[in-house]
């Protein structure tokens, strides 16, 4: 479930920041549609959010946000609507000492909706790396100094890391968090179907083969696996399909027809209407789209006001350092 977890956010755009701050500080991250994270570098601060209490910050503290709910940072304890809009000025932090340091990274999904497995985890979830996963200690480091250059290739560069970063968080939450593959469904059958519409979303699986694979009538099937993922068996199909047929768009240079058929598409025409009805944009403006703007944070105006840091433009929601509709279900 992770590498499909990482497989979804890959549809979206990959953003990164560091910020530094000293004395009285304070910002508030929107809610917008998509995933991120903050890594503490240095000092200690506190989080922010709606529903629950402050909780005290400190090197080494990661700050997950999985699907973009409201939450904020401070030098104390607040309320969350005390805390101005955080910083949308792009500019890098000044150099010298700071009292609090740490870095954002943001997945912006401007098309498509968070998976499902991360929308089943709390809207915020707080782990430390404390040397016990040199792994992810290294890739912070190496983020840091991806930040720190402008040269060629970043894009790809920064991409990867924060994939990395985000494999890494969740790994860490799970291993203190042990739960079954798709953590919103209980029901073996269902969880047995699911295997087999992710392991071979390109195959032309019919709801009577679906059923029949996990040993079910159809209407039974169909009843039990839309009570609990919301959707009927061929809606999920299509999503999954459509969300595969997205990040080979983005990140390959294959034809449409050509991605239309690893999908499961008999055509490109048939793809691209299930694409427009899904996303909103067909897949070549998806595809330009993809590919326009640099990965790094910048001042954002929306509704004629400012989105929240480490975003960029988008289609529609709210900026912001990390995550959701919202944080904090």
């Amino acid at each position: 479930m992770v590498s499909e977890t990482i497989r979804s956010v890959r549809i979206g755009r990959a953003y990164a920041r560091r910020t530094r701050e000293s004395g009285a500080w304070g910002m508030r991250y929107d809610a917008f549609t998509g995933s991120g994270f903050h890594v503490v570098l240095h000092g200690h601060g506190w989080l922010i959010t709606a529903d629950e209490p402050p909780r005290a910050l400190g090197p080494g503290d990661v700050v997950l946000v999985p699907s973009g709910v409201r939450h904020g940072l401070s030098h104390a304890p607040r309320a969350l609507d005390d805390l101005p809009p955080g910083d949308m000025s792009g500019q890098p932090p000044p150099d010298g000492p700071a009292d609090f340091e740490f870095l954002c990274g943001v997945y912006r999904l401007d098309q498509g909706q968070v998976h499902e497995y991360l929308l089943s985890l709390p809207d915020v979830v707080v782990t430390t790396h404390d040397g016990g996963e040199p792994e992810l200690a290294s890739l912070v480091g190496l983020l840091v100094a991806d930040l720190s250059e402008a040269g060629p290739g970043r894009e790809a560069t920064r991409s990867a890391l924060l994939d990395l970063l985000l494999v890494h968080v969740l790994r860490g939450w799970l291993r203190t968090h042990p739960g079954p593959d798709w953590p919103l469904v209980r029901d073996s059958s269902v969880v047995a179907a699911l295997r087999h519409i992710h392991g071979e979303p390109h195959r032309a699986w019919t709801v009577s083969q679906l059923s029949a694979a996990v040993g079910m009538s159809r209407t039974a099937f169909t009843r039990r696996f839309t009570g609990l993922l919301g959707k009927p068996p061929r809606a999920y199909l299509t999503g999954v399909r459509l969300s595969r047929g997205a990040q080979l768009l983005r990140e390959t240079d294959a034809p449409l027809a050509a991605v239309a058929r690893q999908i499961g598409y008999s055509t490109e025409f048939a793809f691209g209407t299930a694409f427009r009805r899904e996303y909103g944009v067909s897949p070549g403006r998806f595809r330009d789209g993809a590919r326009s703007g640099p990965v790094v944070a910048g001042p954002v105006v929306q509704d004629g006001r400012h989105a929240d840091a480490g975003t960029a433009p988008g289609p529609r929601g709210a900026a912001g350092t990390v995550p959701r509709g919202g944080h904090g279900r």
